[in-house]
């Protein structure tokens, strides 16, 4: 079973909003998904509860004492909504199930430092397992402003961690209301009319096709 594991240790990286729309792609292709929330916040679990029931079932992965238990019976993918400050312990349980690590971070000097210290402590763990080799970390950066300088720094920080031995693909998603407004609905980019969000659609899609590489 495919583990996707949406990992950065800062806070208001925008790891909920991929979970959540990676889960949606993963459900309108057919698969019986489970989002399990790792976060205390729960916000996953919280966008579950508001999600109409005639979309795409997305099940909720139950948690105990912050441990994942058993995914849902006939489940064939699973996506991970991680908390910030993962370390530890709890980052060596997530890598050791992961097939994907899914790193989202905003053009910000705070965002760009600490996934540049994750991204080497991924290079470097040793009980990472497969999620930790060359192709299988990949970057999203979330509300790109173009033409700003805030992104002009992104792009350099990109373009300087892009080669490094992880050989990490990158996703830009603009700066839109459009998923904030879909997820106070439940819903996800996938579960609307595609001309609604075409632009996001496409933006998505060099993510899409690395998952299914």
């Amino acid at each position: 079973m495919p583990v996707y594991v949406v990992a950065n240790p800062k806070g208001g990286a925008g790891k909920s909003t991929v979970a959540t729309n990676l889960a949606g792609w993963l459900a309108r292709q057919g698969h019986a998904v489970a989002l399990g929330d790792l976060d205390r916040q729960q916000s996953a679990r919280q966008w579950l509860a508001l999600r109409p029931p005639q979309l795409p079932a997305i099940q909720a992965l139950e948690l105990a004492d912050g441990h994942v238990l058993r995914a849902p019976k006939g489940c064939t993918h699973l996506v991970l909504d991680t908390p910030a400050g993962l370390h530890g312990k709890r980052l060596d349980v997530v890598l050791k199930i992961a097939d994907r690590i899914i790193v989202p971070l905003q053009p910000s000097p705070f965002d760009m430092a600490a996934t540049h210290a994750f991204l080497q402590a991924l290079a470097g763990h040793k009980r990472g397992g497969r999620a930790t080799s060359a192709g299988h970390v990949g970057l999203v950066a979330m509300r790109v402003k173009e033409h700003t300088h805030a992104t002009q720094h992104l792009h350099e920080f990109l373009d300087a961690v892009a080669p490094a031995p992880l050989n990490i693909p990158i996703t830009h998603l603009r700066d839109t209301q459009n998923y904030a407004h879909l997820a106070a609905r439940g819903l996800t980019l996938f579960d609307v009319a595609p001309g609604r969000v075409e632009r996001d659609l496409q933006q998505w899609s060099p993510l899409t096709q690395w998952l299914q590489a």
